[in-house]
């Protein structure tokens, strides 16, 4: 039977064990009589659908215990419809159970028919989320100029989705050549302000005696050499984006200054007496640990509170898994139009290499080497040579054929699972979802010894 007609009933009852189990014809009925076996079951079925009893032993006289069942089922399963099954006289602990998440209560003695519609509408409901989910995962698009397959960057592109239309104030993080500056870009894009400026200042570019006088602007006369009344960065941003790349960079002395606009808004020009308002959107990077800064008494933990509303921090290339090849397509694309190539592709390979490369310098690094690859090439592939990188450069090749890769995780989370149990069988079977039988199988087939 499919997996998304299985249900669990939870019920410590025999009588009524059994007038579940032929009660409900279309269903593949599971039982369990105590939380217990209900979490085994709900780990080896993967239920749809849970009817549960709130009188579970230990105590049946009280819900505590059903309580319990059910916030369990809801942590490790969360799209599982739970149906509370009660007494006329347990109504608080029905709503209290609804309250907590479960789909439906329905009071006893049991009318089969009409609970049979209950858990048909249950079934029905999990199946449209289920398709609803499918339908955004296949519509998701990757956000202007990020390129991005993996569920990491997909989540992270959604979240940048969910704060652009606000003022929050978003920092960044991640080490160099992650693209901070690229969703910054993405956010300003996706913003009320996308027709205004998006202005960009790295603090670790600018010396720091120069650093003030480029944020704030300065005034004619205010030092030697100011010949002119200027605007600083964040006043030519006046109505847009001002992006702050590199902020755990930021003298110290301008940490204050910085707070200080943040807060209020305005600014004071460098030798100007008068406060200017600024409406700017503000989002800050840095590839440094923010934290360690603040310990080390070279970053403020007030300043840090202002900028970090939302923080978002963008994963290294090595830790996005099928990424580095989709990226390396792109800039071939790219690279090959801008330098008059016909370049199709990669021999096999060179994209073995591509993808199984940890690349410390992620993207910038990455786009070097294509860049370098499609200048040299002759042909109309790049191979190992055009990269000037070799397969011994790679980290372990992971296996394309399904049958390895699943052989390879079962394995590791049995492992896993007989660490965590210290090689009780009986639990990890448990954990796993598996009858001991399976598992003992599972140990012959992978050859793990316990």
């Amino acid at each position: 039977m499919d997996d998304k007609k299985t249900l669990l009933v939870v019920e410590d009852d025999p009588g009524l064990q059994k007038q579940f189990k032929w009660g409900f014809e279309n269903c593949q009925v599971v039982l369990a009589g105590d939380r217990e076996e209900a979490i085994t079951a709900l780990r080896r079925f993967n239920p749809a659908v849970v009817t549960l009893d709130l009188g579970l032993p230990p105590d049946p006289a009280n819900a505590s215990e059903g309580l319990q069942t059910l916030q369990d089922i809801l942590q490790l399963a969360p799209s599982t419809k739970v149906i509370v099954v009660t007494g006329n006289d347990d109504r608080e602990n029905a709503i209290q159970a609804v309250a907590l998440g479960a789909y439906d209560f329905y009071h006893k003695p049991v009318d089969l028919e009409i609970l049979n519609l209950i858990i048909d509408r249950a079934f029905q409901l999990n199946q449209l989320e289920k398709e609803k989910q499918q339908l955004q995962q296949k519509s998701k698009e990757p956000l202007a100029g990020i390129i991005a397959a993996c569920e990491k960057m997909q989540k992270l592109s959604r979240m940048v989705e969910k704060i652009a239309p606000t003022q929050v104030t978003a920092l960044l993080l991640g080490e160099s050549g992650t693209g901070k500056e690229v969703f910054a870009k993405a956010i300003h894009q996706l913003s009320d302000r996308a027709e205004k400026r998006f202005v960009a200042v790295n603090c670790a570019a600018i010396p720091e005696n120069l650093l003030e006088s480029e944020l704030f602007g300065y005034e004619k006369g205010a030092f030697t050499g100011a010949v002119k009344q200027t605007k600083g960065k964040i006043e030519y941003a006046h109505g847009g984006t001002f992006f702050l790349d590199e902020i755990g960079d930021l003298p110290f002395p301008l940490q204050a200054k910085l707070l200080r606009f943040i807060q209020e808004r305005t600014i004071e020009r460098l030798g100007g007496r008068g406060e200017i308002a600024v409406d700017v959107r503000i989002i800050c990077a840095t590839h440094q640990d923010i934290q360690s800064l603040i310990e080390a008494g070279r970053f403020r933990e007030d300043l840090y509170y202002r900028i970090s509303e939302m923080a978002l921090t963008i994963p290294p290339l090595r830790e996005r898994e099928g990424d580095a090849i989709v990226i390396a397509r792109a800039l071939l694309r790219r690279f090959s139009e801008q330098n008059n190539k016909k370049i199709t592709g990669f021999t096999k390979e060179a994209a073995q290499a591509i993808e199984n490369f940890s690349w410390p310098g992620n993207i910038r690094q990455l786009e070097n080497k294509i860049k370098r690859a499609v200048i040299m090439s002759d042909g109309v592939n790049i191979s190992l040579e055009d990269l000037d990188m070799d397969l011994g450069e790679s980290k372990e090749q992971l296996p394309f054929n399904l049958k390895q890769v699943r052989e390879i995780a079962e394995t590791a989370a049995i492992q896993r699972a007989l660490a965590y149990c210290d090689n009780n069988i009986t639990n990890t079977a448990k954990l796993l979802g598996v009858t001991r039988p399976t598992l003992y199988s599972l140990f012959n087939k992978y050859g793990i010894e316990v």
